[in-house]
């Protein structure tokens, strides 16, 4: 299997896309919206005459100090409109913000406004962090107890770990996409984005867990079990289970990889046509949404065939001559 014979290239390409989402996440940071950070914000509509967005700035700085931005958007109808960020606003900031937008232009409509106060940001930050702490978690104990006996020539433990490896992999690669969409468009992170991390997090650990378990199958199928009993001090016996493999680890595991790779690609590619029409024929809400669950998708799918697979061979290798 190829994933196997090239292994190192594959993981080198791997760790190459883990560096560089990495730097653009440490140089680009993680564009937090108002559902983490707490504030305002109002979509305002022009559908005919668009003002400069010079002139709603000069609005928006006259009724609010600092910490304020504007960005082009398109609102649900497709209609040109402004998304502007504001702190927390009074009842009285937020109707003069209002009047003084829907004034630029006699059609202009407040199609949105949402406001968070920074207590629930942070809950809801908080939250988000448990949440994902809390599927990795349970994902390696599940895997540790699914994989239980495996035994040979690496323990039950190692599948798990190398599980959370690969999931750290698709998510990076993700949020990495969300920071350059906020640093080029705009774009933030809203409870939408850790809902696609929860997404792509099930997925991943499907698909790589799909893999494991053919591996598992092969490995039972090409192994003789020894039974070997020892009388411990005050007569106590216990009894011990080895086992001697038939076949070499990394030629099973990459017949595992190749009877699960037409089953990987076409799960990918009938998530990956959904995601697209949801990107191109859904609404701008959640086109990010869409873009972000797609590119887990695609990282995920490399991720079970040519990461996960080559890292138990590579450990199987470095462990039987440690």
């Amino acid at each position: 299997m190829f994933a196997i014979t090239y292994r190192i290239i594959f993981l080198y390409i791997a760790a190459g896309l883990v560096v560089v989402s990495g730097l653009l996440i440490g140089t680009l940071g993680l564009p937090f919206g108002i559902d983490f950070t707490g504030g305002s914000l109002t979509e305002v509509a022009y559908p005919t005459t668009m003002p400069a967005q010079s002139e709603v700035e000069a609005i928006v700085s006259a009724q609010v100090s600092a910490g304020f931005s504007v960005r082009v958007a398109t609102d649900e109808a497709g209609r040109p409109a402004y998304m502007i960020r504001t702190p927390d606003l009074s009842d009285e900031a937020r109707a003069s913000l209002t009047d003084a937008l829907t004034a630029l232009a006699d059609d202009s409509e407040i199609t949105r406004f949402t406001t968070i106060g920074p207590v629930i940001g942070q809950e809801l930050r908080d939250k988000a962090v448990w949440a994902i702490g809390g599927v990795v978690l349970i994902i390696i104990l599940y895997v540790a107890f699914a994989f239980a006996g495996i035994g040979t020539p690496v323990s039950s433990w190692t599948y798990g770990g190398i599980t959370i490896v690969v999931l750290a992999h698709d998510v990076l690669i993700p949020t990495a996409l969300m920071s350059v969409l906020g640093y080029t468009m705009g774009a933030e992170i809203d409870v939408l984005f850790v809902m696609a991390l929860l997404a792509i997090l099930g997925y991943s650990v499907n698909d790589t867990i799909v893999v494991f378990d053919r591996v598992r199958e092969k490995l039972v199928a090409n192994r003789t079990e020894h039974k070997t009993s020892v009388t411990e001090v005050g007569g106590l016996v216990r009894e011990t289970v080895t086992y001697t493999l038939h076949r070499p680890y990394d030629e099973l595991v990459g017949e595992a990889v190749q009877e699960t790779l037409a089953r990987s690609i076409n799960t990918s590619l009938t998530t990956s046509l959904a995601l697209m029409a949801l990107y191109f024929v859904g609404g701008s809400v959640t086109q990010t949404f869409a873009l972000i669950l797609l590119a887990g998708v695609l990282a995920g799918t490399y991720s079970s065939i040519c990461i996960a697979s080559p890292l138990l061979v590579a450990y199987a290798k470095w462990r039987n001559h440690a």
